[in-house]
């Protein structure tokens, strides 16, 4: 017995002293946070690509001595989640283009700005990436504006058109569309759009509010599903790309599709210019990626024209107005990406889908921020049966409690100066590349009825048929 003591007292020792060793191990181990081990691999993956000479973000992060200055104000934005920005509801909702920080990039961030922002041992840095100068794809067709635009100073900011020759002569599919502005600083957004037989520019404007209260019904629902779809002017509109700060460029052949750009004709470029306090002028760029082969699926971009109804105005110091509006889908087809627009005011909007059967689920719901007005790109699609309705509901502040907001006092209209307000919710879909474009959904606005000539009443209800929204693995 006393020999078995003696040989468990011994384990006991052998097993502290053990413990003590590992602790004097690790303590004695370099935890130095450096820039060129540690930091500039997580700001290669998360950040240069708008933290670079010519993006939209004001500074730089390729180098230690560009990102250095910055460090405290890098830790604050990662805690805080202001950076990488990021506003969907984590509730709904996967997204291929969400932010990739992770927690522990997170806090060695935060430790390399708390640890004197120390740069390391050069051996330690990464290869620099080498990213494609100005363009984030390869382009094989570049157009531009006719000529370089002046921006003033100060003003009120306007929205130009310019009418440029469509440098495809046949019909084209086209893998991927880059905008890319010259001085990003001043621009709110660029849309790209094959003009319906090519109107002046003036006769189009993304955002305006109908010359009627109500926007007609573009897709008749009446006497059952075998009946005619009409195509009322201007109600909505089919984007062929689309720019804003900080979004990024959407890849059409990630979901194995591409998008057709009519040939012939004009194409119509739409700038949005908002002074900044420095005159500068702007000739912005659009880059086109030839598809290899032609897809069998067709990327859309749908861009209704307005859901506000203009006979509501946002009244002065409203901190949470809301305007609902519906979206019919006139044929079967499959979401792949959103993007709310507002302006100033925007405070959040959400995308829910209404199947047939009534079954409504969320897809997405953001907070809205005008200075990062980001893209949604759905990790899978999302199954969608005629007849189904999205439902968009967007809220607007319009209170001394939104730091944006330049004047609380009055109520804001609808238009497209950067004063007033919008209620955009733009989408990409995915169809059969010989389906009819037009004929994919109608429009309700808030506050028209069927009263009101908008959406008229649905027939009967048949059998109940589920509603398919899919998770990962059925959604292909």
């Amino acid at each position: 017995m006393v020999r078995l003591l003696i040989v468990l007292r011994l384990m006991t020792i052998t097993a502290a002293a053990m413990q003590l060793m590992a602790v004097r191990a690790v303590a004695g181990q370099d935890t130095t946070v450096s820039f060129n081990k540690d930091v500039f691999p997580i700001l290669q993956r998360n950040c240069q690509v708008c933290h670079r000479p010519g993006e939209v973000a004001p500074m730089s992060f390729l180098s230690y001595d560009s990102a250095r200055p910055w460090a405290k104000a890098i830790k604050e934005a990662v805690l805080s989640k202001k950076m990488p920005p990021w506003f969907a509801d984590p509730r709904y909702g996967d997204f291929r283009n969400g932010p990739k920080l992770t927690d522990l990039d997170v806090r060695t961030l935060a430790a390399w700005a708390d640890g004197g922002a120390l740069q390391g041992d050069a051996q330690d840095k990464p290869v620099p990436v080498e990213w494609p100068e100005g363009w984030r794809t390869k382009p094989d067709v570049i157009i531009s504006v006719p000529e370089p635009y002046n921006i003033p100073a100060k003003g009120s900011g306007e929205i130009k058109s310019f009418l440029v020759p469509n440098p495809f002569k046949q019909d084209t599919w086209v893998s991927s569309i880059e905008i890319r502005p010259t001085s990003a600083s001043v621009v709110h957004h660029v849309m790209l759009q094959v003009p319906e037989d090519t109107p002046k520019p003036a006769s189009f404007s993304w955002g305006a509010v109908s010359a009627s209260p109500c926007i007609p019904l573009a897709v008749n629902a009446v006497n059952g599903v075998n009946a005619p779809l009409t195509k009322p002017p201007k109600n909505f509109a089919i984007l062929e790309a689309v720019y804003v700060p900080g979004s990024p460029v959407t890849d059409f052949q990630f979901h194995e599709s591409a998008k057709l750009v009519p040939g012939g004709g004009k194409l119509r470029i739409e700038v949005h210019y908002t002074p900044n306090g420095k005159a500068v002028s702007d000739q912005t760029r659009i880059g086109f990626t030839l598809a290899k082969s032609a897809p069998q699926r067709r990327f859309i971009t749908l861009a209704p024209k307005s859901l506000a109804n203009p006979r509501k105005r946002i009244p002065a110091g409203e901190p949470d107005w809301e305007t609902r509006g519906e979206l019919e889908f006139g044929q079967d087809a499959q979401l792949v990406w959103f993007m709310p627009h507002m302006h100033l005011r925007g405070k959040d909007m959400t995308f829910s889908l209404i199947a047939p059967n009534g079954r409504e689920e969320t897809v997405l719901s953001a907070r809205f921020n005008f200075n990062w007005q980001l893209g949604y790109e759905l990790e899978e699609p999302i199954r969608v049966r005629k007849g189904t309705r999205m439902l968009v509901v967007a809220h607007h502040d319009n209170s001394a409690n939104n730091p944006y907001n330049p004047d609380p006092t009055k109520e804001v209209a609808w238009g497209n100066l950067t004063s007033d307000e919008m209620v955009l919710p733009w989408f990409g879909v995915i169809v059969d590349k010989n389906a009819d474009a037009e004929r994919i959904l109608s429009i309700r606005q808030d506050g028209c009825g069927i009263n009101d000539g908008v959406i008229a009443p649905l027939p009967a209800r048949g059998p109940i048929v589920p509603f398919p929204l899919p998770t990962r693995r059925n959604a292909k």
